[in-house]
């Protein structure tokens, strides 16, 4: 009896959970596939019965901006309410370090894809990095990548890609560059620090360095280390930490922090093609 008390509980707690919290979403899965590992952890430990579909009508959860599959880092999650904040994180800013590779272009831009072109990158020099980065700070405009979660008459670019599917290059769009920094440089390897406004990709801007530079690059790997208030160090719970008093007490932190967050991050484009992922 005082069991079934006690998940009764849990499970109200759940259900009264609302707000923005972030998690550290590991290398290899999607987006998607960290918020449903999460959903399910949350349901088992308040002894939720998720039976066939019934689950999606249970709890309220989504995220705010995808992060790739090879990406790890800070992943903004809404829940309960919460999940109606989401679009403002997606057109908020964000942080990334990314590490390039000089002398591969691939079809993904990342270590994923197939390699397409190969050339050499021994004439390039830290100064010539460093001049080159000037060039993609402030607002300017971007082509977005052919394999990404953007849209193309309700499918994303990604899955029309791998049926193999032709698929036109999105037009170019103006995205923010708030800063970029050059962190390391040890040929062919390079790191950068990027903030960046909604609709930014990074492996574009690591493909586009490439072409600027006479030779060709991929991204070799991605950590977003901020989203909005959210920083990995401070915010993002780690795995063991995905529990109903984790996130509670989580979700007092972060309503703080929101509420002190500067006007200056509100000013986003947001392009109307991103969605923040919510599962009902």
């Amino acid at each position: 009896e005082a069991g079934g008390a006690a998940l009764g509980r849990a499970a109200d707690r759940l259900f009264s959970l609302s707000g923005l919290f972030a998690v550290r979403k590991p290398k290899g899965p999607t987006s998607a596939a960290v918020l449903n590992l999460l959903k399910e952890r949350l349901l088992a430990e308040a002894g939720v019965q998720t039976n066939g579909n019934k689950r999606n009508q249970v709890l309220k959860i989504g995220h705010g901006g995808t992060l790739d599959s090879a990406a790890t880092g800070v992943l903004v999650v809404g829940i309960g309410k919460g999940t109606k904040m989401l679009g403002t994180m997606l057109a908020g800013s964000k942080k990334y370090t990314a590490i390039g590779m000089l002398g591969k272009a691939t079809d993904t831009l990342d270590a994923t894809g197939k390699v397409t072109e190969e050339k050499p990158y021994d004439q390039v020099t830290k100064g010539d990095l460093e001049n080159v980065l000037q060039k993609f700070t402030g607002d300017i405009m971007q082509v977005p990548p052919l394999y990404s979660a953007l849209k193309k008459d309700g499918e994303r670019l990604s899955t029309l890609m791998k049926r193999g599917e032709a698929v036109e290059a999105k037009p170019a769009r103006p995205v923010r560059v708030y800063s970029l920094s050059l962190q390391q440089f040890q040929p062919p390897l390079f790191t950068l620090d990027v903030e960046c406004g909604g609709g930014f990709y990074v492996r574009s801007l690591v493909n586009d360095i490439g072409k600027e530079l006479s030779t060709c690059a991929r991204q070799q790997e991605l950590t977003r280390t901020k989203q909005g208030p959210f920083t990995l160090e401070e915010h993002a719970l780690h795995e063991d930490k995905w529990t109903i008093d984790e996130i509670a007490r989580s979700l007092e932190r972060c309503t703080a922090l929101l509420l002190g967050e500067p006007a200056r991050k509100k000013m986003k484009t947001q392009h109307p093609s991103e969605t923040a992922g919510i599962c009902e």
